[in-house]
């Protein structure tokens, strides 16, 4: 069975954030040889698709090197690029149904655009620890599904050097511990309007090159904060980054990148 690698979320290839598509089955596999499998492959995620009886529908799931989570935005782009561009799928949409709900996929001329359910947080008062571990006070903390540490200016961002372990036990209100973005306005040079990173070692990854959901949050925050529904987004991993643009639309979210397959290889095993 064949098996791609997409970085996603990508200006380039060799850019953005790379995830393996496993090509659709017909039932799912166990789930411990798709966390074998995800491990094997040792990227921030591996998506796995399962066939329903519409051809543009398909089941998703997401695996880290670690554990099964319940949204992932890059590896959903990734999914819908080999559905659409190796598999040649014949439609203008795919819809999958994920522990998260049904999310839907657009291709466009120069993009793909995605629809999320959308996470806007809420403001929450200083966290025990998040300073010490990021190695400076935020200006704001908000908690959604991660937490988000406002700082400075985006240099501020780029000098971030979290003290992972200490990180890894950081909850405060958010949804899930050890999730932490960083992020602030982008300099009046940059061509986007925010820089941000993301830190998940909660859930096996250091530091994420471009976080799909991580912009679930802030796609809205910032979308208040500007006062305008579009957001461009450059999420400044060192080495790949990735270029993410939201538009807050209501309770739900559209993340607009690219995608580029860079490496297409064959499994010599089955479930």
């Amino acid at each position: 069975m064949r098996q791609w690698t997409v970085d996603a979320f990508a200006a380039a290839p060799l850019r953005g954030n790379p995830a393996c598509v496993v090509e659709p089955f017909e039932q799912w596999p166990g789930d411990d040889w798709m966390q074998a499998l995800a491990k094997e492959n040792n990227q921030a995620e591996t998506a796995f698709l399962r066939r329903t009886v519409d051809p543009a529908r398909f089941d998703l799931r997401w695996f880290t090197p670690g554990m099964e989570v319940d949204l992932c935005g890059h590896a959903t782009l990734a999914a819908a690029h080999v559905l659409l561009v190796e598999l040649d799928l014949r439609s203008e949409a795919v819809v999958f149904d994920t522990r998260s709900g049904p999310l839907i996929v657009k291709a466009h001329a120069d993009c793909y655009e995605m629809d999320f359910p959308a996470d806007p947080p809420r403001r929450t008062r200083a966290v025990a620890g998040l300073a010490e571990a990021l190695g400076g006070e935020p200006l704001e903390v908000w908690a959604g599904r991660y937490l988000v540490a406002v700082l400075s200016d985006a240099a501020a961002v780029r000098a971030v050097s979290p003290d992972l372990r200490a990180l890894v036990a950081i909850q405060g209100e958010a949804g899930e511990p050890g999730q932490v973005i960083v992020c602030a306005a982008a300099d009046a040079a940059d061509d986007v309007d925010v820089v941000d990173r993301f830190f998940g070692p909660g859930c096996g990854i250091d530091e994420d090159p471009a976080t799909g959901s991580a912009h679930c949050i802030l796609g809205p925050l910032y979308a208040d904060k500007l006062r305008q529904s579009v957001v461009r987004f450059r999420q400044i991993f060192p080495g790949r980054g990735g270029d993410i643009v939201t538009e807050t639309r209501g309770d739900r979210v559209l993340l607009r990148g690219q995608g580029f397959t860079v490496i297409e290889s064959r499994l010599r095993l089955r479930p």
